[in-house]
């Protein structure tokens, strides 16, 4: 059964999608997962257990994808322009769904520690990684610590930190960020995740991030404790100094959506030192989308990432 018709049957809630997915329940297996391997679990610390699955055959391609949401691939990982044609790795990070959850901080070096051993455990020499928000955050710090691992970058709209944007309005994000925390302080995990996806997505983002995730909304409001508890207080202390950027030579894909600049000028600043700063950088926009990216547009992305890892292929050597 082909990707898309498995798509929409999701979205249609068909009861035929649970004998599909064999007993792996939706939250835990990507769309794809219905043809692919069952998910799996492998130990990437001392009392520390990631889940993956992968898909398809071909250069291995690394998925880490960005806070409150661990589903965030799933529209991307039903388009055969890049499953069918890559062994593409996609997997929940620490805190994240059925992945371990751990007490105390969670660091982006820390993070990308796991991601590297998770790739020695599957035999993973070398590999393109994909990082969408502050899961390119994390991207960016493997490549600083384990340059020979890493081939090639996608960065979908990296979480980086900038300093306000000229002509952008600091004091109107600084007041969504307040409300945002004070909702999570108070308990309203639901007020929060949605501040936040507003914040960063533009206040339409609802509709079509259902359309294309249903559920998964309520599964980031039960993952609110590790976004607002871990991962955003190591995103506000990791820094990517120019001289460190400088040190990421492998070929680049910085991506950002064609509609996210109407949401804050926050993308452009973002973008901008991705362009400057990165030695091998390459700049696309993506068609109709914010920051949900391969959730509105996933099969402009799809085609993307795998012309840009043609571009690039790890079998071309070093």
């Amino acid at each position: 059964m082909r990707a898309h018709r498995i798509a929409s049957l999701l979205r249609a809630g068909s009861t035929i999608v649970g004998s599909l997915l064999i007993g792996i329940s939706f939250c835990a297996a990507p769309i794809a997962a219905a043809a692919a391997s069952p998910m799996q679990r492998a130990s990437v610390e001392p009392g520390v257990e990631l889940e993956y699955w992968i898909l398809g055959t071909g250069e291995p391609v690394i998925l880490l994808h960005g806070g409150l949401f661990a589903d965030w691939f799933q529209p991307l990982l039903a388009e055969p322009a890049l499953t069918a044609r890559y062994r593409v790795v996609s997997l929940h990070r620490v805190g994240y769904a059925g992945s371990s959850r751990v007490a105390g901080p969670v660091s982006i070096a820390r993070q990308a520690a796991q991601v590297r051993a998770l790739m020695q455990r599957l035999g993973i020499e070398r590999a393109h990684i994909v990082g969408h928000s502050s899961g390119g955050n994390i991207a960016l710090q493997l490549a600083l610590d384990a340059p020979q691992q890493v081939h090639s970058l996608a960065l979908l709209e990296a979480a980086l930190p900038v300093g306000a944007p000229a002509g952008g309005a600091p004091p109107a994000r600084q007041a969504a960020m307040a409300a945002m925390m004070d909702s999570w302080r108070n308990g309203d995990k639901a007020g929060a995740v949605d501040g936040f996806m507003r914040m960063v997505s533009g206040p339409a983002y609802r509709a079509a991030f259902e359309r294309a995730l249903p559920g998964a909304f309520e599964r980031g409001v039960a993952d609110a404790e590790t976004f607002f508890g871990q991962e955003l207080p190591a995103v506000s202390q990791w820094q990517l100094a120019r001289e460190d950027a400088g040190r990421i030579t492998q070929p680049a894909l910085a991506v950002i959506g064609a509609k996210s600049l109407e949401v804050s000028p926050i993308w452009s600043a973002r973008q901008q030192l991705l362009m400057t700063s990165l030695p091998k950088a390459e700049s696309f926009v993506l068609p109709d989308a914010t920051h949900l990216l391969h959730v509105q547009n996933p099969r402009a992305m799809a085609q993307a990432l795998a012309d840009f890892f043609a571009r690039h292929p790890i079998t071309s050597g070093r």
